[in-house]
């Protein structure tokens, strides 16, 4: 196992620019997830760190040890792709061994590390079929498995289960909780999916458009994003954002002013002032219908997910629309028109930058 530490890490591509002024301390046997949406620089990044990406910038060090100009194969890491990159004429006990035959291990090694890893992965009983004769979730076993028998110090995993149905995926990725509690290894995970993200990692590092946004547990995600686009990546369904303006300020409370009423959100004004553009963030299950609510809203439709309800709706100021977390058995038709009103201690506001205010609850617990 192994620490892990980046320092004002860059990567160009001519006069492009992919990776910008990249920070990172990963400790030994923690499971990081980077997240982000499609381009943002997640997989340059974990490339970057196998050595399969020559670094423009900064400093890259494992378990201590600078590796900016050390290769690939001598970095002590193992990495598991998104096609499982299976020898299809090998059985499965030869594709997880191909490795160690090519390191010159002695055949009793060879057979304890493919036993000992298939064991841990509950295919010990297929080591003599080929992957045409698997599932999909066995072939990326298999892979898994050809990484276990390196022993590295470090997993990197780049969007592991994107090949995968979504009944699959649900189970896999107990398989990789699992996993890491077994080998207490540090693993890195790419992912653009921010449920995988949330279920798995000790911590989430979310990025955009080359540069990490936010650092922190899945529970410092989801309460406290940093910014409008860590509290809109994180979550699901999304947070609700409504545009307003700053009505007053007192000593509990910085109240909004919305289409249809004033809000009332528990955050440190900072150096906020009266008729400020702000933006309000809720989350669906902290919306709810109440009589007389400053959130003026129309239904759109209804989504039945069994023990409870996605009712969506429109309101001015809010671009994208609503969605209110209901009981299953309320009952709303299209074009119906609500009042809807946030707890003033589960919102977020955001100032015209999209900074997130400091909530009050956090500055307390601080």
């Amino acid at each position: 196992m192994a620490s892990l530490s980046i320092r004002k890490l860059c990567k160009r591509y001519e006069s492009t620019e992919i990776l910008r002024d990249i920070n990172l301390e990963i400790a030994d046997g923690e499971f990081v997830v980077f997240v982000g949406p499609s381009g943002c620089g997640k997989s340059t990044l974990l490339r970057s760190i196998a050595g399969l990406e020559a670094i423009s910038g900064g400093e890259l060090t494992i378990g201590g040890k600078r590796m900016n100009e050390v290769p690939a194969a001598k970095r002590g890491i193992a990495m598991v792709f998104q096609s499982y990159a299976l020898y299809p004429h090998m059985s499965l006990y030869d594709n997880m061994a191909f490795g160690l035959k090519i390191a010159g291990k002695s055949k009793a090694e060879i057979d304890a590390a493919v036993q000992k890893a298939a064991k841990i992965l509950h295919i010990d009983h297929l080591l003599d079929r080929k992957p045409k004769q698997l599932s999909g979730g066995q072939r990326q076993r298999v892979a898994i498995g050809r990484a276990i028998t390196r022993e590295p110090s470090v997993f990197l995993f780049d969007e592991p289960l994107s090949n995968l149905d979504a009944a699959l995926r649900v189970k896999m990725r107990l398989e990789f909780a699992k996993l890491h509690a077994t080998l207490k290894t540090t693993m890195i995970y790419v992912t653009h999916d921010q449920v995988e993200a949330m279920t798995l990692a000790d911590k989430i590092v979310v990025l955009s458009g080359g540069r990490i946004e936010q650092v922190g547990s899945p529970h410092q995600l989801y309460h406290h994003p940093a910014n409008r686009f860590v509290a809109g990546f994180i979550g699901s369904p999304k947070m609700n954002f409504i545009e307003g303006t700053v009505a007053r300020i007192d000593h509990q409370y910085v109240h909004v002013a919305l289409p249809g009423g004033v809000q009332a959100v528990s955050v440190l004004p900072g150096s906020l002032k009266v008729s400020d553009t702000v933006t309000l963030g809720v989350r669906p299950e902290h919306l709810q219908i109440a009589a007389g609510g400053p959130i003026a809203a129309r239904v759109t439709a209804l989504e039945s997910l069994g023990d409870h309800a996605h009712l969506y709706a429109e309101a001015s100021g809010a671009a994208e629309g609503l969605i209110v977390r209901i009981p299953d058995d309320e009952q709303h038709s299209h074009g119906e028109a609500l009042a809807l009103v946030a707890d003033p201690e589960r919102c977020h506001l955001f100032d015209a930058e999209g900074q997130a205010l400091v909530r009050v609850k956090l500055q307390q617990a601080a």
